[in-house]
């Protein structure tokens, strides 16, 4: 077994190879004068099975383009088996046609790596589900459900606690926690009556007095999080603290989280953290290296993944 890594999230994939006790594989990923990406790999990988660990975060399409290369390096190195490990799928969003002459980049992603010579995906909280269904290799969708769980039974206990979804559709992975951590589920319904006017947020269930936390997979810009944090308070809600898998968090959103109603953001680390969220007062990373490590493991003994969550 060989770990190789891209530039996306460098600590991330040492800590994997610390959890899995194998050293990182001596490789150079870099850019030529004009930008293009160079890969070389610096050992003997033939009949190898070979993990390449990076998120396609921004700037998605240059992480991407290393993924491939990557992939091609190693493809014509004579590896035995390469799994591309994607803990942030950049693109997941597009996965589906939202109005006429629009593309489904998710799936022409799940193609550019099939294509480049991966023989498996390993990745973390999807968007959505059905991407797995793009890929045509063998493709593993892990759950952060349980690191964030155990992180939230660790700082926040009492029987006042409920799990809310910040919208309609992410109310299955919100009731996984909910399950998990045996408390109430709630929901936030964002509705615009009519054109021009501003959205109402309607709250289904009973916060008041209720420590809130919302459940979500990404946090970009990070405006559904803050005013579903706001709408909470005004319902009654004691404190409000959001759990995430992905903490994209492009543009203003972390001065957003920093001014807003949230008591605490916990991201994991999928995407590396800027200097920004590494000094935010009430946003704080849990590590997924773990949890990817123990499923690369078993993947790479042949041995199952989904009892990870039994």
């Amino acid at each position: 077994m060989k770990v190789l890594a891209g530039n996306s999230n460098r600590p991330l994939a040492e800590a994997i190879a610390a959890y899995l006790s194998v050293p990182l594989a001596k490789a150079s990923v870099r850019r030529f004068s004009d930008m293009e990406v160079f890969v070389e790999i610096h050992e003997n990988v033939r009949g190898e099975d070979v993990f390449v660990i990076q998120s396609t975060s921004y700037p998605a399409n240059d992480h991407l383009m290393e993924t491939l290369v990557c992939i091609d390096a190693l493809k014509r190195a004579s590896a035995r088996r390469i799994t591309a490990v994607i803990p942030y799928f950049g693109y997941a969003r597009q996965d589906r046609k939202p109005g006429p002459r629009t593309p489904i980049s998710a799936k022409l992603v799940a193609n550019l790596i099939t294509a480049a010579g991966a023989n498996r995906v390993l990745t973390l909280d999807l968007h959505a589900g059905q991407i797995q269904g793009f890929f045509d290799i063998p493709t593993d969708n892990l759950m952060a459900g349980p690191v964030l769980t155990a992180d939230i039974k660790q700082h926040l206990q009492g029987d006042d606690l409920m799990v809310v979804s910040p919208d309609v559709g992410g109310v299955v992975r919100a009731r996984n926690i909910a399950k998990r951590l045996d408390v109430d589920l709630a929901i936030v319904d964002k509705r615009r009556e009519r054109a021009g006017v501003s959205e109402v947020m309607n709250i289904i269930g009973d916060v008041e007095g209720r420590r809130c936390i919302l459940v979500d997979d990404i946090v970009d810009s990070a405006g559904t999080l803050c005013n579903a944090a706001e709408a909470l308070k005004k319902h009654g809600a004691k404190a409000v603290y959001a759990y995430v898998t992905h903490g994209v968090l492009s543009g203003g959103a972390v001065a957003r989280v920093t001014a807003s109603q949230l008591e605490g953001l916990v991201i994991t680390d999928s995407i590396l953290a800027t200097e920004a969220v590494r000094l935010a007062r009430n946003i704080r990373q849990v590590s997924i290296a773990p949890l990817i490590g123990e499923a690369m493991r078993r993947i790479s003994e042949e041995t199952s993944v989904s009892s990870l969550f039994d």
